[in-house]
């Protein structure tokens, strides 16, 4: 048998996907943000791709595709070819937490992605309202016990990160802090803010603004680290209460198949991006967030720990699939 021919078949395949490889991004680049303009993971985005622009010299064009939770613009991403140019930027709930909110989606969160990298992640903070007579987790709890059924927390929506923490609190330490669900995070903090409820979580970055007005104030960081922004606030562990905690992140990955050298050179280019000092002071640290720039197994595991992690907060706030 002669093998010349099929040898020299392979070596010019490997060599056509070098090529390719190579001469990527040869064409403008879509990145999907399956969220209105103006938060945080599309400015992030925005600013991530005028710099990938830079480098590549080529078009980064960055869409809004709102709706549903955010799989309509995921949906999209991963019905488009594998071929790196286009993308999906967005955060753990597309990817975490749509799995329990939804009984069927359009796209699978374990088989339709190629995890990028996770970009940078936050965790989230636990706010009330300025006039709420307690300036920490366990003064509220404090206040919930002495006073029950007379506080209530809001959230952007039935299995938000807020209904699941406060849910959470409520289920070990045996509170009944109410739950006023609202159709988005704006609509929340706003009614944080005017006092309509009393309590709610977000990140530093989205809390900024209201914070500085004197309306609302951090009372806990739901998490392990501490938020230069509010050095004089303490973690939920250090005020007793270690199973408190969510985070956000925002991710960035292609649909399956597509070409691992492609990946490989997306996730390096992001990476030299987040790691520039200045961008990251003026992009990721001053907005309450830090930069991981991850590889694609760092996120695919993060994804399988939260959604067993979430699995249990679903249980906790009896969320059902709709």
């Amino acid at each position: 048998m002669n093998l010349k021919p099929a040898l020299a078949a392979c070596l010019m395949a490997a060599g056509s996907l070098a090529a390719q490889a190579q001469a990527y991004p040869s064409k403008p680049i879509t990145i999907i943000v399956p969220f209105a303009p103006g938060g945080g993971v599309d400015v992030l985005t925005r600013a991530v791709g005028a710099k990938l622009s830079e480098r590549w010299k080529q078009p980064i064009v960055v869409e809004n595709k709102a709706g549903a939770g955010s799989t309509i613009g995921a949906a999209q991403v991963a019905r488009a070819p594998a071929d790196g140019y286009t993308l999906l930027a967005t955060v753990n709930q597309t990817m975490v937490g749509n799995r329990f909110l939804y009984k069927k989606l359009p796209y699978d969160p374990d088989k339709s992605f190629e995890p990028i990298t996770m970009m940078v992640q936050a965790d989230q903070l636990i706010v009330a309202n300025s006039q709420l007579p307690a300036n920490s987790l366990k003064e509220v709890v404090a206040l919930a016990r002495k006073k029950p059924g007379t506080l209530n927390y809001g959230s952007f929506g039935n299995g938000s990160q807020p209904h699941l923490l406060f849910s959470l609190i409520n289920d070990r330490e045996h509170l009944d802090i109410a739950h006023i669900p609202y159709n988005g995070i704006t609509p929340n903090l706003t009614a944080l803010a005017a006092g309509d409820v009393q309590l709610g979580a977000g990140s530093a970055a989205v809390i900024a603004p209201l914070v500085q007005a004197g309306k609302i104030k951090p009372i806990a960081i739901a998490g392990n680290s501490h938020i230069a922004q509010y050095p004089k606030v303490t973690t939920t562990p250090e005020q007793g209460y270690p199973y408190a905690k969510v985070s956000i992140w925002y991710g960035l990955l292609a649909p399956a198949g597509t070409p691992p050298e492609v990946v490989s050179q997306i996730r390096s280019a992001v990476k030299d991006v987040l790691s520039d000092p200045q961008f990251a002071e003026q992009n990721v640290t001053s907005r309450g967030l830090n930069v991981v720039a991850g590889d694609g197994k760092q996120l695919r595991d993060t994804i399988a720990a939260e959604s067993l992690d979430t699995a249990a907060m679903i249980k906790a706030a009896g969320v059902v699939a709709e």
